[in-house]
């Protein structure tokens, strides 16, 4: 017995000193206590790396465009030539660049700067006015193709870098958090699924990329909020989710190809809601069914509440507007519907959705 207590006397000891050798230690040395934060919540010093990544993929979009001028000595109407720049980002070592629709619609000439300085032409695969994306094609493969990353994973508070061109000063880089996903309802384009950012967007940022810290793409910068001069930190982006499919398409096809229901939505309040004896937040009103489209062929009617479509609970019109969007002409699509204080369900055949005009 005297044994054990012996041994447990010089095992406390042991303890007792050496707590007290590491107490001056860290007195004397307090840069060697280890951080007590882990990894995933210590930010890097630098987003260096993940700008020597992505920054040689992103390259100037000089467009030329004719429009009107004064008129000559004799009346004659002139046209002189607008250039303006902006931004694109190589997505597929093939040299397929993607930029905004707004960039290059109606230009009379497409060059690319790239990072080495030189210019090249830009020939145009296809454009899609209803997300503001477009897809070029350049014959050198001088940008290297850069990382896609996962638009859905983005989290707010997230850190991204905004790269592009803005007024004309190559490779800048902004940085931010995200501020929100989702952002719909603000007329930028018909289908609006956007990230909204405070790292700077100027001009000439409009079809440059959204990175996150590792370098890889998760937008396509598109617009800022300038409805007032005096904001700023307002940023919006094409999530790279809906990139890639866009983009799919238009190398498929010179554009995309969607489903089409032959109705309009729109969302509902929580008072309207409870009027129409809607017990919870689902729901949005159609507020018209187009003459012999798919939906008024299915039974739907103008003033039906829309509660699901293929099971997937509808809260807002832009859910019910995106999943219009990613079915294709065929495709059986079951919605459940309220009217007149019942639940019923239907089939809508999807048919191809009308091409819109620029």
């Amino acid at each position: 017995m005297a044994e054990v207590k012996s041994a447990l006397l010089f095992l406390l000891q042991s303890v007792v000193v050496g707590l007290a050798v590491a107490f001056v230690v860290v007195l004397v040395r307090p840069e060697l206590l280890p951080s007590l934060r882990s990894p995933e919540a210590s930010a890097p010093a630098s987003y260096a790396d993940a700008v020597e990544a992505s920054a040689p993929s992103v390259v100037t979009v000089i467009t030329s465009r004719l429009v009107p001028g004064d008129p000559d000595a004799s009346g004659r109407s002139r046209f002189r030539v607008n250039r303006s720049f902006a931004s694109a980002v190589m997505i597929d070592p093939e040299g397929y660049l993607v930029t905004n629709w707004h960039v290059v619609v109606e230009a009379a000439e497409i060059q690319v700067q790239l990072g080495d300085g030189g210019f090249v032409a830009a020939e145009v695969v296809g454009l899609d006015a209803e997300t503001d994306l477009a897809l070029l094609k350049i014959e050198t493969r001088s940008a290297p193709a850069i990382g896609l990353g996962s638009s859905s994973q983005l989290r707010i508070g997230d850190v991204v870098l905004a790269i592009g061109n803005p007024y004309g000063l190559t490779k800048s880089v902004t940085q931010g958090i995200v501020s929100a996903t989702g952002r719909a309802a603000l007329e930028l384009a018909t289908f609006e699924d956007f990230i909204q950012t405070d790292a700077a967007i100027n001009a000439g940022n409009s079809g440059g990329a959204l990175v996150n810290t590792n370098g890889e793409l998760v937008g396509i910068n598109t617009a800022v909020l300038t409805q007032d001069i005096a904001t700023e930190g307002i940023g919006f982006a094409i999530p790279v989710d809906l990139v890639r499919g866009v983009v799919e398409e238009l190398k498929k096809h010179g554009r995309v190809i969607r489903g089409y229901l032959g109705l309009l939505p729109d969302d509902l309040t929580t008072a309207e809601r409870a009027q129409m004896g809607l017990d919870n937040d689902r729901g949005i009103l159609i507020t018209e069914v187009f003459a012999g489209g798919p939906a008024e062929r299915a039974g739907l009617r103008q003033n039906d509440i829309l509660l699901s479509i293929n099971g997937e609970p509808i809260l807002q019109r832009r859910q019910a507007l995106l999943i219009a969007a990613r079915s294709k002409p065929g495709d059986e699509i079951e919605v459940l519907a309220w009217r007149d204080g019942e639940q019923f369900r239907t089939t809508v055949t999807a048919s191809e959705r009308p091409r819109q005009q620029p």
